[in-house]
C-alpha cells in the first residue's frame, strides 16, 4: 500500500477517469482525496456525466480513507483546482496530485513518495514532476534533474510549498514594473512569453491556476524535480477536454519505469534542459523566426503544455 496521500481531480469524463482510477487502485493508497467540479448549467447531460464520474470513486475496495470535496456548482478550472488544492493541503502535509486524464506509469507513485520524503525539509524544492518532454537523445547519470518549469501532468508537493500560493497573482504588476522576470528568464523572448501569460491571467483572459503556480515557484526561488524518463501520459486530448481539444505530439506520450532512484549529488538547476524546453517545447525557435509573440498566443491559446501540462 502507498503511504503518501493521492489527490484526484475529476470532473465530467467517466471514461478517462476510470482508467486513471484503476491505476490509483493498483497503488492502493491509504488516503485518497477527491476534488470534483460541478456541471455547467448550459451543457445538457453534463450533470449525468459528473454523477457517473463521481460514482467511480465508490469502487474503492481496499483499506482507504476516502475524503471528498465536491462542488455542486461549476467553479471552472481556476477556482476549482485552486480551492480544491487548498482543501487537500489543509487535510494533509503532502500529496501526489493526478487529474482525471493523467495516466501514471506504476513507478510514478514510488518515485513521488521517495522524493517527497527526501526533499520534505528542503525549501528550495517546491514540486516533484512526473512528466518529461525532453524528446531528444540525451543521457543523464541520475534519475532526475532540477528545473524551473513545474510540469503538472502528474505531480506532488507539500503544504509548506502550496501555502505560499496566490491564485490572484496580486504581486505580478509590481514585479512586472520592476522587470523582475528578466532575473528568471535571461532570454528576452522567453521573458516576453511568460509576461504575456501572466498578464492574461491578471486580466481574466485565462481561466487557469497553473501559471500562478509557476509564478509562485519563481517568486520564491524554487525548483522542481523532473524525471529523466516520462512517467505520465495525458490521455484526455479530444473534443470533450476544456483546453486540450486538439491532439499534439504530447498526447498519449509513452511512459517508462524509472527504476531505483539515483540522486544528483547537488541541487542545481538544469539550465540546458530548461533552455531546450523553451526552444523546442515552447516553440522558441519558431518564435524567433516569426518575431511575433502574439502569433503563438493566437494559434496555441488553450494548448496545455506550455512547459506545464494541465488543463481539463
Amino acid at each position: 500500500m502507498l503511504d503518501t496521500p493521492i489527490a484526484f481531480l475529476i470532473f465530467n469524463r467517466p471514461d478517462v477517469t476510470e482508467r486513471v482510477f484503476n491505476a490509483i487502485a493498483a497503488a492502493r493508497p491509504k488516503t485518497l482525496l477527491v476534488v470534483a467540479d460541478g456541471p455547467r448549467p448550459d451543457r445538457p447531460g453534463e450533470a449525468e456525466k459528473c454523477r457517473a464520474t463521481r460514482a467511480i470513486i465508490d469502487r474503492v475496495d481496499w483499506p482507504c480513507d476516502v475524503r471528498t470535496h465536491f462542488s455542486e456548482a461549476n467553479l471552472g478550472c481556476r477556482r476549482r483546482v485552486s480551492s480544491g488544492l487548498d482543501w487537500v493541503f489543509q487535510e494533509v502535509e503532502e500529496a501526489i496530485i493526478l487529474e482525471d486524464d493523467i495516466l501514471p506509469e506504476p513507478t510514478f507513485f514510488g518515485y513521488c513518495q521517495e522524493l517527497l520524503e527526501r526533499y520534505r525539509n528542503e525549501p528550495r524544492i517546491m514540486q516533484i514532476s512526473g512528466g518529461n518532454f525532453q524528446a531528444r537523445g540525451w543521457k543523464c547519470s541520475h534519475s532526475y534533474y532540477f528545473s524551473k518549469i513545474p510540469h503538472i501532468w502528474g505531480w506532488a508537493s507539500w503544504r509548506r510549498a502550496w501555502e505560499t500560493y496566490d491564485v490572484t497573482l496580486r504581486d505580478w504588476p509590481a514585479m512586472k514594473a520592476a522587470n523582475w522576470i528578466t532575473t528568471i528568464c535571461q532570454d528576452p523572448l522567453e521573458a516576453k512569453l511568460w509576461t504575456s501569460h501572466f498578464d492574461s491571467v491578471c486580466t481574466g483572459g485565462l481561466d487557469t491556476w497553473d501559471f500562478q503556480w509557476m509564478f509562485n515557484i519563481w517568486k520564491h526561488g524554487g525548483l522542481c524535480v523532473a524525471p529523466t524518463v516520462n512517467l505520465t501520459s495525458n490521455i484526455g486530448f479530444g473534443p470533450e477536454a476544456t483546453h486540450t481539444t486538439n491532439p499534439t505530439v504530447h498526447a498519449n506520450m509513452p511512459t517508462k519505469p524509472i527504476g531505483p532512484l539515483i540522486h544528483p549529488p547537488t541541487i542545481q538547476r538544469g539550465v540546458a534542459e530548461d533552455d531546450y524546453e523553451f526552444e523546442v517545447v515552447e516553440n522558441g525557435r519558431f518564435l524567433r523566426k516569426a518575431g511575433r509573440i502574439d502569433y503563438r498566443l493566437r494559434r496555441l491559446a488553450g494548448r496545455t503544455l506550455r512547459g506545464l501540462g494541465l488543463r481539463r
